[in-house]
């Protein structure tokens, strides 16, 4: 393996901080965050990669038209980008000299409060190399895209390796390791941070027998890069600055030493954080049932109110929920603003869009969930849906049991026998009913065949007293509400069932330059060889 001379990594430092700059000061009107960034990477028996970036970003202010994605090398063709409604994107290779990226347009800019989930696939030739310090080894070191402007929340990568290979096999870096888990039958190692900063490079690698690509032969190493062309550019404060970094980057490389992967029955485990709505996709509710608890979490937070129910909902948006986004207090979620979003200009709602709603929700869900246990992750959910029973049926006196009832009610609708457990807990008893509580002012009035009380939607806490009701009106009430509201979502069930589609298969492309030569440092940012191979990986990019 050739090693990069000093020189080269200052040039290459000096050049990414001039272009770093450069572009601080060309977005400086564009505000925004990336919420998530997750790489999934399927090693081919080629020695090309297949690399999926599933990215969110949110815009705080100005507007963003699109999104570079850095990518690892110059050897790579561009596959297919998708966002979070299903829509094709726009992907151009807006590579320039040694900045490696694809240009992602958005379907529609993004203004302050707005925010967007897409997907980008590229193949990447060249990036499986001879592991020097593991004989008779493959490897490949990886490291994110970072952003220039902005740290990343929850980075994620997960390297799907080739067929065959087991645990005892691999070989990985251990800084924020989280262990193995199975995709289509191979065994995938994974990588969770919560955040990366600015310019910050998360370096990963994996380590594995050569045997399992029987086929492939890594290119010999290229002879390091010119030094003569990058002369004029380097100053003395640029030299010092670069040492500097330089010393860090290899004090930080010098920690990647490579271990045995951890093993965790395949998984991580339990997936905690998930909300009920998105529970309610892991305990097979139909998509009915979803929309209805995601209806019901904006009639918790006061965002709507039902107008009509038949032949269909005909909602109305409630201020200040209007920009659709929320008060800072009291944020709508990913759902939430996908669900009001899905709204016509008559209060319907799209069958089409609210489709794109459930599929989101899946998708996000199934990413959540990689590398963790869905047998296990249900189980957790199912329990917590248990308990949330347990406190109402538990519940000393019947107005803890109401609260209770209120405070629990999405976790409630996970259980298919909702009906039932409600009817026995409140049937021999009167129930006070409380103005605040939402499946009162929204159950009672829309759905009761004769409803006494009319309470004020939008400050329930100033309306008059509820008039008593019998436990089994009250039972029956919220029951119906429930089953109704799940029946009437759409003027066409079958429509929006319909439009519920499978997620797109994994994209697959022959490399650009299938013979193209690896050197020892990747130009987009310096990063050195260490442990594995010298093709390692690296990519910046950022919102326009």
């Amino acid at each position: 393996m050739v090693k990069p001379t000093l020189l080269v990594i200052i040039a290459l430092l000096a050049l990414t901080l001039a272009v770093s700059v450069a572009s601080s000061v060309n977005a400086q009107n564009l505000v925004y965050s990336v919420d998530h960034e997750w790489a999934q990477i399927f090693i081919n028996q080629d020695g090309t990669i297949d690399l999926t970036y599933n990215i969110t970003v949110s815009v705080s202010s100005g507007v963003m038209h699109g999104f570079y994605v850095g990518q690892p090398k110059a050897d790579f063709t561009v596959g297919q980008g998708v966002d979070q409604y299903g829509n094709t994107l726009q992907v151009l290779d807006k590579s320039s000299g040694s900045d490696y990226r694809v240009d992602v347009t958005l379907n529609q800019p993004l203004t302050a409060g707005q925010s967007v989930w897409f997907q980008v696939t590229t193949n990447v030739a060249g990036m499986i190399s001879n592991d020097t310090q593991n004989p008779g080894n493959y490897g490949m070191q990886f490291i994110p895209q970072w952003d220039t402007a902005v740290p990343i929340s929850d980075v994620r990568v997960q390297i799907v390796l080739p067929p065959d290979v087991t645990v005892p096999d691999v070989k990985t870096t251990q800084n924020f390791y989280n262990g193995t888990s199975t995709v289509q039958g191979q065994l995938a190692v994974y990588w969770e941070k919560p955040v990366i900063q600015a310019n910050e490079q998360f370096l990963v690698g994996v380590s594995f027998p050569a045997r399992f690509m029987p086929n492939y032969v890594p290119s010999p190493s290229g002879g390091g890069i010119d030094f003569g062309i990058f002369g004029a550019i380097l100053g003395v404060i640029g030299v010092l600055v670069a040492i500097v970094i330089i010393v860090l980057v290899f004090r930080a490389l010098s920690k990647s030493s490579y271990a045995s992967p951890k093993v965790s029955m395949e998984t991580l485990g339990v997936k905690r954080g998930l909300t009920a709505v998105e529970a309610s996709y892991l305990m097979d509710l139909k998509p009915p049932q979803i929309v209805t608890e995601i209806l019901y979490s904006l009639l918790q937070k006061r965002a709507v109110w039902a107008q009509e129910t038949k032949p269909s909902l005909k909602l109305k948006v409630l201020p200040p929920f209007d920009n659709k986004t929320g008060p800072k207090d009291n944020p709508l979620r990913y759902y939430e603003i996908d669900f009001l979003n899905s709204l016509k200009p008559d209060g319907t709602l799209d069958e089409e869009k609210l489709a794109h709603t459930i599929m989101f929700l899946r998708d996000t869900v199934e990413q959540k969930l990689q590398g963790y246990s869905r047998k296990d992750t249900v189980d957790y959910y199912r329990k917590i849906a248990s308990q949330a029973w347990a406190q109402v049926e538990q519940a000393g006196t019947v107005e803890l049991a109401s609260n209770a009832y209120d405070e629990q009610l999405l976790w409630l609708m996970l259980d298919p026998n909702q009906r039932t457990r409600t009817e026995t807990v409140f049937r021999d008893r009167v129930i006070q009913p409380n103005p605040l509580w939402f499946w009162w002012w929204y159950g009672y009035t829309i759905y009761h065949p004769h409803p006494t009380y009319i309470p004020n939607v939008n400050v329930p806490a100033q309306s008059a007293k509820p008039p008593a009701i019998p436990g089994a009106d009250f039972a029956n009430t919220i029951a119906t509400s429930v089953e109704k509201t799940s029946n009437n979502i759409v003027v066409n069930l079958e429509k929006f069932a319909n439009a519920i589609v499978p997620p797109p298969p994994k994209a697959s492309h022959d490399p650009a330059h299938p013979k193209a030569d690896c050197v020892c440092a990747c130009a987009a940012c310096a990063c050195a060889c260490a442990c594995v191979s010298c093709a390692c990986a690296c990519a910046g990019g950022g919102g326009h």
